[in-house]
């Protein structure tokens, strides 16, 4: 074991956690009476370690509240990294952790070299406590206040779920019958993209507070800046062209845009109105969102903003006829460049070859084959309603993607050239 990469030690460790949360949904407990097919609980192990949400059964209905109680685990080990609860434990009981425990911690995460690992193991779980703890609250008085049955499980389940952008609803129209509850909206809408804008702005801004450094790093002002602007045009987009929307009152349509924007740029995958439905338009935005995702360091997947602002900032300087390149006034060196490129390379691999193989295997339309491919790479879990009827070979495929997503395309495609390299 000591002989893995960091990047090849996740991939295993991860790979572990999905095959013991398949065993266990497999169990008959785990079931609310229905018999549910083996690679249905794969494919639910999956997605919620993967913090996907892509399903083919009904969380709420086809599995018990011991099945229920798996996948929130799932959803809490693959939000937060495995090693990085690991490393808290050990933080706990002595002064350090090991430099392999730091590697691994700063492969899960994508951390810079120069980042205090122990610090940011402590923030990463106390940050996460307290803002899961304050949704679940939050949740919990909306959910009672309009009759939901079992608010506090109802609550704590969709706080984790959003917190750790999985998507995963006890209800099969998942947000849907919320739409125009304001207080269920926000609360969602805070978790999730507290959980995607990543655990180094976190970690910034306690700092700043703490006056342990007057202002954020460069990474953190990409990544709020960059989410606030694909925020602002997705959600403007989307208002002004989604034509299922037009007739609905303003601050409906308005809640419903940012709401939908929010769920695809933070890669949660709830949905407060039927994909399915949604004009041509306003899917190739959500996909175009998809890809660029949330931020490293976080709970969501997609390419992340920082390589988009890595890919934007060699355009500028060469149009500008720079021998280097600079984002804000600052360089951003050879080997992020590299990494960016890396990232969006493997990443289009994935996508092409993932609907060239779904194309092969299922009878839909591209348009809903491009979509899944995309959500399950991107890891945010909407569809257009063809999951669950995907054929057995289309199911590992995507079950492959969602695994590749959470491990990001670049770090899966290091870790396979290194096996190679060895062989």
């Amino acid at each position: 074991m000591d002989r893995l990469a960091p990047v090849q030690f996740v991939a295993l460790g991860y790979l572990i956690y999905a095959l013991i949360g398949w065993l266990l949904l497999c169990l008959p407990f785990a079931h609310a009476g229905k018999y549910i097919p083996t690679i249905d609980n794969l494919f639910s192990a999956v997605s919620a370690l993967s913090t996907t949400g892509l399903v083919t059964t009904s969380t709420g209905a086809d599995y018990s509240i011991w099945g229920q109680l798996i996948i929130l685990l799932l959803i809490q080990i693959g939000g937060i990294g495995y090693m990085t609860f690991g490393s808290f434990i050990v933080l706990s009981h002595s002064d350090g952790i090991s430099y392999r425990r730091k590697d691994i911690t700063k492969s899960v995460f994508s951390l810079p070299d120069n980042i205090d690992i122990g610090q940011f193991v402590r923030i990463v779980i106390i940050f996460r406590i307290v803002t899961e703890m304050i949704g679940s609250i939050a949740l919990y008085f909306s959910f009672s206040a309009i009759g939901v049955p079992s608010p506090l499980w109802a609550a704590i389940f969709h706080s984790v779920s959003a917190f750790c952008t999985a998507g995963f609803s006890l209800y099969g129209n998942s947000m849907e019958s919320f739409r125009t509850n304001i207080p269920i909206n926000c609360t969602i809408g805070c978790l999730s993209y507290f959980g995607a804008i990543g655990f180094i702005v976190a970690l910034d801004v306690w700092k700043v507070l703490a006056r342990r450094s007057h202002h954020i790093t460069l990474t953190s002002k990409v990544i709020l800046v960059s989410t606030l602007w694909f925020s602002i045009i997705g959600i403007v987009l989307f208002f002004l062209g989604e034509p299922t929307i037009r007739g609905l009152p303003f601050h409906d349509r308005f809640m419903t845009s940012c709401f939908q924007v929010m769920s695809v740029l933070t890669t949660v995958g709830f949905n407060s109105i039927p994909i399915d439905k949604l004009s041509r338009a306003s899917l190739f935005l959500i996909i175009m969102l998809i890809i660029i995702g949330a931020s490293p360091s976080g709970t969501g997947g997609g390419l992340k903003a920082t390589t988009f602002s890595a890919v934007i900032g060699v355009v500028r300087s060469t149009i500008s006829g720079l021998d280097r390149v600079y984002y804000w006034g600052r360089e951003i060196l050879p080997e992020r460049i590299r990494g960016a490129f890396a990232s969006l390379g493997f990443y289009l691999f994935f996508v092409i070859t993932g609907c060239y193989v779904l194309s092969l295997t299922e009878d839909f339309g591209f348009e809903a084959i491009l979509f899944e491919v995309a959500s399950g790479l991107g890891t945010v879990g909407l569809s257009t309603g063809i999951t669950a009827s995907l054929s057995p070979m289309g199911k590992l495929v995507i079950i492959f993607l969602m695994f590749i997503g959470k491990l990001g395309s670049l770090s899966f495609g290091i870790a396979l050239f290194m096996i190679r390299s060895r062989i």
